[in-house]
């Protein structure tokens, strides 16, 4: 972890003179630039360091009501740590935006649709980062939707590279505090099978989901919204094949075997009908349609 701030004795200092608690807090910058961090101080900004474009990550010490600024299309943006935070403080920096949009191709020779995924970093910044960061990589490219139960959810996220999905698969992220956002239609969260469990697998919730799962849908604490995909109900998600779920709630595919080395060779013989995902690609400025990453 860097040490940073005013001084030495201020960065490793475990409380204040008030007796609170120090955190870390964690910057991550989703913009396409690198961006300077400085500490604002009383009467004076305090240069931090450099924090890398996409993806790029800054650890520090800091207490509840610190204050930092970055500069980023010309214009000064501020973020800090709230009173009363403990632990740790995870923070996405996105200037004056609250979303990164993600377009994904999909196989299918009869649906040139292109997938639409937008992700909102306020409603689960570890998650979406996380997100961002296996597209970067291209950890979804053909990509298997290996769970499909119409009216329940979409399951992808156990990547064709038999190595990425072991090496992220052990990659378990913190769960992200409930933003007290409500599931609907459409919107993504990860699977899990515990606090601080979710990896890489995510689901896209049905179109025509019945309200009594919408509501089921966040009572586990790894399942908090991350995004949702525009008009789920016109997109190509209301289009994929079904399978039915996995065993043993059902004969679709049996996501264990999907993890072994041949497991798409099993996908291709056992489910011939099985939808994929193409490229996923990072739209900037995606409101004018340009400069993919």
């Amino acid at each position: 972890m860097m040490c940073l701030l005013m001084s030495l004795l201020l960065c490793v200092a475990e409380e204040n003179e008030e007796g609170v608690q120090s955190v870390h807090f964690i910057l991550r910058n989703e913009l396409p630039e690198p961006v300077e961090l400085y500490f604002e101080a009383e009467g004076e900004r305090i240069r931090q360091d450099k924090i890398d474009a996409n993806g790029g990550q800054l650890v520090i010490n800091a207490f509840p009501g610190h204050i930092f600024s970055y500069e980023y299309g010309k214009e000064v943006h501020f973020v800090g740590v709230q009173d009363g935070s403990e632990g740790e403080v995870f923070q996405v920096l996105l200037a004056n935006k609250d979303e990164v949009l993600v377009r994904c191709s999909v196989v299918d020779e009869e649906d040139d649709e292109p997938l639409n995924i937008v992700v909102r970093p306020s409603w689960s910044p570890r998650g979406a980062s996380r997100f961002l960061e296996l597209v970067r990589i291209g950890y979804f490219n053909g990509v298997a939707l290996n769970r499909v139960v119409p009216k329940f959810l979409t399951q992808f996220g156990i990547s064709p590279n038999h190595e990425q999905r072991h090496e992220y698969g052990n990659k378990n992220l913190p769960d992200d505090p409930p933003a007290g956002i409500k599931f609907e239609p459409g919107m993504l969260s990860y699977a899990g099978g515990g606090p601080d469990t979710r990896t890489t697998e995510v689901f896209v919730v049905m179109p025509d989901t019945e309200q009594s799962q919408l509501n089921y849908f966040g009572i586990n604490p790894w399942e908090t919204p991350f995004g949702y995909v525009p008009d789920v109900e016109d997109s190509p998600v209301a289009r994929w094949h079904a399978y039915g779920d996995m065993p043993p709630w059902g004969e679709g595919p049996d996501s264990s075997k999907i993890y072994e080395q041949d497991g798409y060779e099993y996908l291709e013989r056992e489910f011939p009908e099985l939808d994929y995902l193409g490229t996923c690609v990072i739209v900037q400025n995606h409101e004018f349609g340009v400069d993919e990453l």
